[in-house]
């Protein structure tokens, strides 16, 4: 069998066999006429991957959190919408609330005020009732305006005061001029509003000192004005000719010869005095009373039996470098806060009544916790009395355990202690919040009637009373199922249908 295979150098000197075009795909017409490039569909890097998928889920997650922050908002202001379409009569105020906040430690009065914008007046505005508010910038403003308002509301009610002035405040002649005109305050609840923990502090504090302190402030604090020369006390220039104790008449016989001396030019005019600035004023005002006085210092008797209601509102506020995880948690996570905060406002707007704060009472027994005699109960108890007597030692008022725990989250500027130079500056934030029993036992907080079932009936009911009431998304849910047919009554077309409806020639 001859062989058929061609030697090397043979198979070498052959061409190459011609290559085969690659086919290009012509890509999209429109796009081509366009001048655009041709896109390929292919997945990204690496690193592209990483990059588009923490943003994405931070994005997602915030736009969910925004979304169901919404929601809870627009549940508890159509909560008290009802209230807002109520007549009111021509001669009867509105309800008005007072709302107290200041700057948390370590930061300004900005984050305050954008927390009751967000959170607070939404819900405010939709029950049409009006609010003022005291603010605080610093440590004590609270406090000291507070205070004020009390000692204005003694002065009032007919204590006397060495401060009084006859000139009449702006709002006594808005009140004058209601009060002829017949119209009066609404009949309806009213109170405080007190925001943050450390709010709440300086609130209590101010109540204190308004209601057991004095209406003029000690010596110490009153300023004695100085004295000034007047131009009334320097003597005339004829006293002066007649200083050396001769008589006028022989001055007159002396001069009668010499012709008087030509009169002289009138004096330049005095310059104008510089323009004094106003010394700043001292705030917070200092206080009145300290608390180590409150037990020796008389209630006045005008108080109240019963002080206005006060609500308080959680104020969460933290610093810090080291704290930007819980930072950016509670970023991602603002629903909850705005439910529990519109929650705690359309109960205030809804209350009906009021109950006082409760107190616990710490009792103490003198029977020997090791003894056979002691019991269970007794154990661990502390000795105060002998005998075996049970007296109580002590007394915790609900008011010193709302929100403890945003103290814990405070700046380190708020433990801090006071510099030698200012020792005597009062530290509202860092001590601990005092209760006289006086006081304690006249505050009073809202009562909301209504239960979590009525509540949410009541939300059931407004969401189907009409569809201008739907959150927006319920509005874009209940037009797609209207338009696949989904929620389409029988008879009616479907939205994607109504093209094919009818002749073409009609």
């Amino acid at each position: 069998m001859a062989n058929t295979t061609k030697p090397p150098a043979e198979a070498a000197k052959l061409p190459p066999a011609p290559a085969v075009p690659k086919l290009e795909s012509a890509g999209n017409p429109a796009l081509r006429m366009m001048g655009l490039p041709r896109f390929r569909a292919k997945l990204p890097s690496r690193n592209w991957l990483i990059f588009l998928s923490i943003t994405g889920s931070f994005t997602s997650a915030l736009l969910y959190d925004r979304h169901r922050k919404k929601q809870a908002q627009q549940k508890w202001c159509r909560l008290v919408s009802h209230l807002a379409r109520e007549t009111l009569p021509v001669d009867q105020l509105p309800r008005k609330f007072t709302i107290y906040l200041s700057a948390p430690p370590g930061d300004t009065l900005r984050s305050a005020r954008e927390y009751f914008q967000e959170y607070v007046k939404p819900v405010l505005v939709a029950a049409a009732v009006e609010w003022d508010v005291v603010e605080g910038r610093r440590e004590g403003d609270v406090r000291a305006g507070l205070a004020e308002r009390v000692r204005k509301l003694r002065r009032k009610n007919g204590e006397r005061s060495l401060l009084e002035t006859e000139t009449p405040e702006e709002e006594d002649l808005v009140e004058g001029v209601r009060e002829k005109a017949g119209i009066h305050p609404s009949e309806d609840l009213q109170g405080d509003l007190v925001i943050g923990r450390h709010t709440w502090k300086e609130y209590v504090r101010g109540l204190h000192e308004g209601w057991l302190g004095p209406l003029d402030p000690p010596p110490e604090q009153q300023l004695v004005p100085v004295a000034e020369p007047s131009l009334q006390d320097v003597p005339p220039m004829a006293n002066l000719d007649n200083a050396d104790g001769g008589s006028s008449t022989e001055s007159a016989l002396n001069t009668s010869s010499v012709p008087p001396p030509p009169p002289p030019p009138p004096p330049p005019p005095p310059p104008p005095p510089p323009a004094e600035t106003p010394k700043k004023p001292v705030t917070p005002i200092p206080p009145y009373v300290s608390p180590a006085d409150f037990p020796t210092s008389l209630l006045t008797p005008t108080a109240p039996k019963t002080f206005p209601p006060v609500k308080t509102l959680p104020f969460p506020h933290i610093l810090g470098f080291l704290n930007t995880p819980t930072r950016i948690y509670r970023f991602l996570t603002q629903r909850h806060l705005a439910d529990q905060v519109g929650h705690a406002v359309a109960d205030m707007v809804l209350a009906t009544s009021t109950r006082p704060w409760s107190v616990q009472l710490d009792f103490a027994s003198s029977i020997d916790p090791d003894s056979p005699s002691a019991g269970p109960r007794d154990a661990g108890i502390p000795s105060s009395v002998e005998g075996g007597a049970v007296v109580a030692s002590g007394s915790r008022w609900e008011q010193q355990a709302i929100y403890l725990e945003e103290e814990t989250e405070w700046h380190k500027s708020a433990r801090k202690a006071n510099p030698p130079s200012e020792e005597k500056k009062e530290r509202v934030w860092q001590e601990d919040m005092v209760m006289d029993e006086r006081i304690g036992d006249r505050m009073t907080t809202f009562v909301n009637s209504m239960s979590d079932q009525e509540v949410g009936q009541t939300l059931l009911d407004d969401r189907a009373a009409g569809s201008s009431d739907h959150p927006q998304y319920s509005r874009w849910l209940h037009n797609f199922k209207t338009w696949s047919g989904w929620a389409a009554e029988d008879g009616r077309v479907k939205g994607w249908e109504q093209g094919l409806v009818g002749d073409e020639s009609e």
